[in-house]
């Protein structure tokens, strides 16, 4: 099982997630009911813990890792003390060790490189301990969504679970952002996210279900808008939007999330010869009518 030392997460599971013993710690996801069906946990791992995973069955999901910084919970502003993730909700893991005499093996990762030793016994059979520096996860359906109730649309940083800074006032290092079932009410509106390009890029998934603002983009999936990237909702869901009757409705059909980050993200070879990679993309927003203002 790898040693990944740098910040990882949010790590998204599908099927049967794992369990994850920390140092002397253990931490675990809970099954799903189906092996199709998808967690709505996620868990975080810091920088320089030693851990395994331990599965029963197949899994799948999206995992991040951050090379500077911690998460935290976002600074709520005049929000005030409570909303999106509260700090009651996260869960932290029973203390736990284990006492097993043989060959292990140990990986580490330094510069990019992993790199493999054999121990003669359990790296987690460590029986003190002190501090707080753990593993811990967090449920992503006690999310408390705020959103308007009056008009226009919100930038993305409403939805923000956590957010690991940079070095440099008001830019993070790296977001996880959710968007989950919620009331949409917004009145003379244009309301599924408006097109847009920005300094950060943004790499979408989801975790089930639909996405409000592309058809096609299904569970599992995934998109990457890197840095000054224009792009925003298809022709399709644009001009359903510009026709939708300005009443409450309830988007309730799955739940996406984005990694918004100030880094620039190159994909790897492997991810751009995949076979299920959509070379026709930007197809989607062809057939746009030109538009004219009535003033």
């Amino acid at each position: 099982p790898p040693c990944l030392p740098a910040s990882l997460p949010p790590c998204l599971p599908a099927s049967l997630p794992p369990c994850l013993p920390a140092s002397l710690v253990s931490l675990s996801l809970p099954p799903c009911p189906v092996p199709s069906s998808f967690s709505d946990e996620i868990c975080v791992i810091p920088r320089g813990i030693v851990f395994r995973v331990e599965q029963q069955d197949s899994a799948r999901g999206y995992m991040l890792e951050s090379f500077q910084g911690h998460f935290c919970l976002p600074d709520l502003g005049p929000i005030g003390s409570n909303g999106l993730a509260n700090a009651r909700d996260f869960e932290y893991p029973t203390a736990s060790f284990e006492e097993v005499q043989g060959d292990v093996k140990i990986y580490n990762k330094f510069c990019g490189k992993l790199f493999k030793k054999i121990s003669h016994h359990s790296p987690f059979n460590v029986v003190a301990w002190h501090g707080n520096y753990l593993p811990f996860k967090y449920n992503l359906t006690t999310f408390c969504t705020m959103n308007t109730v009056s008009y226009d649309h919100p930038d993305p940083s409403i939805f923000t679970v956590l957010s690991c800074p940079s070095e440099t006032a008001g830019e993070s290092a790296v977001d996880f952002v959710i968007f989950p079932p919620r009331w949409m009410v917004a009145e003379d509106t244009f309301r599924p996210p408006y097109f847009h390009r920005n300094y950060m890029s943004e790499f979408m998934g989801m975790i089930s279900g639909k996405y409000d603002a592309k058809v096609g983009f299904s569970a599992g999936g995934a998109s990457l808008h890197c840095c000054m990237s224009a792009h925003g909702p298809d022709r399709e869901t644009t001009e359903r939007a510009e026709e939708a009757e300005m009443s409450p409705v309830k988007f309730e059909d799955g739940l996406a999330f984005m990694f918004e980050t100030s880094a620039i993200l190159k994909p790897t070879p492997q991810a751009m010869s995949c076979p299920f990679r959509d070379t026709q993309y930007k197809e989607c927003w062809k057939g746009f009518e030109r538009r004219s203002l009535n003033l």
